[in-house]
């Protein structure tokens, strides 16, 4: 039986292009700036997003973090979302490591901050109080369900973050799903950014890797921080080699990924016990919850004993995300094992 694994986008294989790249790869000592094949990931990522340099990271949450301390200096305060990845799922390292203090403002069901909550959220200048240095927005959004920023909504946080003197941080990490789904340039998204970063590893399908973007000054500040967080890679060309290929060949094939989540979704509004807890299926990421008789712990290992891994953090709702290494039919036979679990349950608790 063929395991269905629904968990992450982080789960996918490199390509076969990717793992001959890899075994080719030019390389050189990357602290010393020297190896050749980092240095082209590193100008293409820049290029891609409308910055003037970049830096290979090791992750999302090393880029993360690694943008807080280049924007921000010990007893700053910085502005998230409550449902912000930087929030939930990297440790906290914003404040034990940077030293701020992380402030947050509600993330409405699309992922957005309201700008007058972010208005009011910012610090007047006042002898009490840390200085609000930096704001922080993700996209696509991970908890909101993959839910995607559009360029104007973006732009006029911008707006109002530079005017009142914050500089703004894109955790971009499926920042490409974004794109497809809104049919424009990654640029375009982040053209009034001050900085972002991007994920390899997640639907591009390379096995390690961020990007971390932003002015030639900011990116040379942020590489001695990468150091000081053990980001030394040295011959990281071997690595790097494979983010080339998945910028050059995997961006536009997400789409596939989009119109399976939507066919999973659609999948599971027929299904008896479960209901979507998203408004619509923007692009790869699917959250759903189980009325309230089935049990989520047994539904969830139920589940996973029928070939079908999916997410549960907190809870509930469930998470799936489609990916590349789940096709079509892959999806329907998901959705059949699902139902089944589902069928089973109901009988179970109905007698």
């Amino acid at each position: 039986m063929k395991v269905i694994d629904l968990r992450s986008d982080t789960v996918t294989h490199p390509t076969p292009e990717m793992r001959k790249a890899m075994f080719e790869a030019e390389v050189g000592d990357d602290v010393y700036g020297e190896d050749p094949t980092v240095n082209r990931l590193e100008a293409m990522a820049a290029e891609m997003m409308g910055k003037e340099a970049a830096l290979f990271t090791t992750s999302g949450t090393q880029s993360n973090l690694t943008a807080v301390l280049t924007h921000t200096k010990h007893g700053d305060e910085i502005i998230v979302g409550d449902e912000a990845h930087m929030l939930w799922y990297e440790m906290g390292g914003a404040a034990a490591l940077g030293g701020v203090t992380i402030r947050t403002v509600s993330n409405d069901r699309r992922g957005r901050l309201s700008l007058d909550d972010i208005d009011r959220t910012i610090r007047a200048k006042d002898i009490h109080y840390p200085e609000t240095r930096l704001l922080c927005l993700e996209n696509t959004h991970n908890r909101c369900g993959g839910t995607v920023l559009t360029p104007d909504y973006t732009n006029e946080v911008c707006d109002l973050a530079h005017t009142r003197g914050l500089k703004v941080y894109l955790d971009g990490a499926r920042i490409f799903n974004a794109t497809v789904a809104l049919g424009v340039s990654a640029c375009t998204l982040t053209q009034n950014v001050d900085s972002v970063a991007l994920c390899l590893s997640k639907g591009l399908s390379a096995p390690v890797g961020s990007l971390l973007c932003g002015s030639k000054d900011f990116i040379e500040r942020a590489r001695k921080f990468r150091k000081m967080l053990g980001g030394g890679m040295r011959q990281a060309g071997v690595i790097a080699a494979a983010g080339i290929v998945a910028l050059e060949t995997m961006v536009e094939r997400l789409a596939e990924d989009h119109n399976n989540a939507r066919r999973l979704a659609q999948g599971l509004t027929n299904i008896e016990g479960i209901t979507l807890a998203q408004d619509d299926i923007p692009t790869n990421i699917v959250m759903f919850d189980l009325s309230p008789e089935l049990s989520v712990a047994e539904f969830f290992k139920s589940l996973e004993r029928a070939g079908v891994k999916v997410g549960l953090r907190d809870g509930r709702p469930f998470r799936a995300v489609t990916h590349r290494m789940v096709s079509s039919s892959d999806i329907d036979e998901a959705l059949i094992r699902i139902e089944a679990v589902c069928r089973r349950l109901r009988c179970r608790t109905s007698e």
